[in-house]
């Protein structure tokens, strides 16, 4: 039996989206899950798209948070991403946040190739709720990174207020929603399709594979990933796929 505890707790993508950094700290639990593991009250619905079973896992939400996207927005997304992309990809989790975690590890979302959810083990799509009383806020001094970054979430929609020293934006539900939808879930499919490209060679030993990709510098993981969600985009908009009306 897979002794959970030794999972590589690195494994995943930690800094897409916005967050910041300082002293406060996420609190540690008794329980070995990592802190997106420990899910509140959820409801579940199980999606067959393009012949491959989807669980979608929905957790309640809180205060101002809310999931831009509905269920039936990212089935459709999905049913554009090439079902070879699918993998062994299972859980899409909308996730709600605890506030302290949105300050500290705030992200549109995440991949997470070993997701421990009801005793056993999926990769997972995660996407995070937001929290309209909360702003967007960047910094003026950004590497090229940030500044092809914001100019992506310009693109998104969001619209950024200038001061002396920052850029500001109110979180908006349809700009979220096109952040979410349109990037951040193929920029995640792009993160899986590239760590089955690279763990190919090892699909028998998954201590193996982790650390293999695990180890493969961050720029060159976000490179492709990019890359594949811009793609994909690009070939959406051509054939007017997107963007949709909110499919309830």
């Amino acid at each position: 039996m897979r002794n959970p505890t030794r999972r590589n707790r690195n494994i995943g993508t930690s800094k897409q989206g916005h967050g910041q950094q300082n002293t406060l700290t996420i609190p540690k639990s008794a329980d070995y899950r990592m802190f997106y593991e420990r899910l509140g009250t959820y409801e579940k619905q199980e999606r067959v798209i393009n012949g491959h079973t989807f669980l979608f896992v929905i957790e309640k939400n809180t205060t101002s948070f809310k999931h831009a996207c509905t269920v039936k927005d990212i089935e459709r997304m999905i049913s554009y991403i090439p079902p070879a992309d699918y993998g062994n990809l299972k859980l899409i989790v909308l996730r709600q946040p605890k506030r302290k975690e949105a300050i500290l590890s705030g992200v549109w979302g995440r991949l997470i190739y070993s997701y421990e959810f009801e005793d056993d083990y999926y990769p997972a799509v995660i996407l995070e709720a937001a929290d309209y009383k909360s702003k967007l806020k960047w910094s003026r001094k950004l590497d090229p990174d940030g500044q092809q970054e914001l100019a992506r979430l310009r693109r998104d929609g969001h619209f950024f207020t200038e001061s002396k020293r920052n850029y500001t934006a109110l979180l908006e539900a349809d700009n979220v929603r096109s952040t979410q939808l349109y990037r951040t879930l193929p920029h995640e499919f792009g993160h899986y399709v590239h760590y089955l490209q690279v763990v190919k060679p090892f699909q028998d030993d998954q201590e193996k594979r982790e650390e293999l990709y695990l180890h493969l510098p961050k720029d060159e993981k976000e490179k492709f990933a990019h890359q594949y969600a811009d793609k994909l985009r690009q070939r959406l908009l051509l054939e007017n796929s997107i963007p949709f009306e909110r499919q309830m």
